[in-house]
C-alpha cells in the first residue's frame, strides 16, 4: 500500500470544498480513496422478501448474494430476500467490502470468518453466520491479490 501525505491548503476563492488526488497512476487504492470520500451512507437496496412484500436492507447486513439464471437472491443477517437487479447491477452498487468470488457471486468480506485455499487450488469461504462457498478457481488470483495487497488479510 502506498503512503499517504495529507495536508490542508487553504483558498479563498473556493465555495465548495475541492480534494484533489495526485499520483502516479490510477489504481485500486486512489479508487477505494476516492470511494470513502464520496460515499456518505451505506447503500440500502430494495429486495422483495418470502412473502414477495418489498423490503429495505442495508449493504452492511449482506453476507452474500448469488444467482442462479435470471433470480439474484441476496443472503443478509435478517434472512433471505429477492432481487430483481442483475447481479452485476448490485455489484456495481456495493461497496468495496464487496469481492466477487465468481461468476455467481459476490461475497461481503466484513461477513467472512476464514478463507480456507485447499492443497487442490481451491477456495472455501466460510461467514460469520455459519454458512460457506467456493470460489471459482477462475477468481482465485484476484481474490488472492486483493486480500493481500489491499486488505492485508494473507500473509
Amino acid at each position: 500500500m502506498k503512503k499517504l501525505n495529507v495536508r490542508f491548503e487553504t483558498d479563498k476563492t473556493l465555495k465548495d470544498i475541492e480534494i484533489v488526488i495526485r499520483a502516479d497512476r490510477r489504481d485500486e487504492q486512489t479508487d477505494a480513496l476516492i470511494e470513502s470520500l464520496t460515499r456518505s451512507e451505506p447503500v440500502r437496496l430494495t429486495v422483495l422478501d418470502s412473502d414477495n412484500c418489498p423490503s429495505v436492507i442495508d449493504e452492511n447486513s449482506i453476507v452474500f448474494v448469488s444467482a442462479d439464471g435470471k433470480n439474484v437472491q441476496i443472503v443478509a443477517q435478517s434472512g433471505k430476500y429477492r432481487a430483481k437487479q442483475s447481479l452485476q447491477s448490485i455489484e456495481e452498487l456495493l461497496s468495496r467490502s464487496f469481492l466477487r468470488v465468481s461468476r455467481f457471486e459476490i461475497v461481503n468480506l466484513k461477513m467472512v470468518r476464514k478463507y480456507d485455499f485447499t492443497l487442490a487450488g481451491t477456495l472455501r469461504i466460510e461467514f460469520e453466520n455459519g454458512m460457506e462457498t467456493w470460489a471459482s478457481r477462475r477468481y482465485i488470483p484476484i481474490i488472492k491479490e486483493r486480500l493481500t495487497r489491499e486488505e492485508g488479510y494473507l500473509c
